[in-house]
C-alpha cells in the first residue's frame, strides 16, 4: 500500500479540496469534533475499547479564518513567488533547474533578503557572477519584492496512486479515464 493511500484529504465546509493530511491527523481532528468523515479507507485502526476505519475524506465542520503572517523567506517561496521563471531571460524551470541570484552581489553589501533575491536559471547566473545587472548588460523581468501574499503552493497528486475515494472530490486537468 502507497504513502499518499493512508493519507487523508481534508475539504472546507463547501466541499472544496483544502490540503493532504496524515490520516494520524484527520484521527485528532474527528476527536476534537472539528471534522466530519465523509469517505473511508479500507484499513482499520484498533485499539483495547475501539475500532475505527482510518479517515480518506474529511470535511470541516466550521469556517476558518487564516491568519495573515509573514510570507517565510526560503527557496520555494522564492520561486513560487516568481512563478520558477528565471528574473533575467525568461524561461521557466523546475526548482531542480533554478538557482537565486542577489542583484546586488553579497560582496558589494547585498543582503540576502526578499529585496534583493531573484529567481535565476545557472545559465544567467553564470553570466551575471558577481556584477549588477547593469554591470552584465542584464535587466530584471521583474523588481524583486517581498509578497504580501503566501505563494500558492500545489500538492501534485498522481491520479494512478490518489485513493478512489478522492477522486470524485479532486479536480483533474485532464480526464480521468484515458
Amino acid at each position: 500500500m502507497s504513502e499518499i493511500s493512508l493519507q487523508t484529504l481534508v475539504l472546507t465546509q463547501g466541499y472544496e479540496p483544502l490540503k493532504v493530511v496524515s490520516w494520524q491527523r484527520a484521527i485528532t481532528l474527528l476527536f476534537l469534533d472539528k471534522v466530519e468523515v465523509i469517505e473511508e479507507h479500507d484499513h482499520d485502526i484498533k485499539s483495547t475499547y475501539l475500532v475505527i476505519k482510518i479517515p480518506a475524506v474529511v470535511r470541516l465542520l466550521s469556517a476558518f479564518r487564516r491568519h495573515r503572517k509573514r510570507v517565510k523567506f526560503n527557496r520555494a517561496n522564492i520561486f513560487a513567488r516568481d512563478r520558477y521563471r528565471c528574473q533575467y531571460c525568461g524561461d521557466k524551470g523546475k526548482m531542480a533547474d533554478l538557482t537565486y541570484d542577489h542583484v546586488i552581489p553579497r560582496s558589494r553589501g547585498g543582503k540576502t533578503e526578499w529585496n534583493n533575491i531573484a529567481t535565476s536559471c545557472y545559465s544567467c547566473n553564470n553570466v551575471k557572477g558577481n556584477r549588477t545587472p547593469s554591470e552584465a548588460g542584464m535587466k530584471l523581468q521583474t523588481k524583486p519584492k517581498q509578497p504580501t501574499w503566501v505563494p500558492s503552493m500545489m500538492i501534485r497528486i498522481n491520479r494512478e496512486s490518489a485513493p478512489n475515494a478522492w477522486k470524485e472530490y479532486l479536480w483533474w486537468t485532464s480526464p480521468l479515464d484515458e
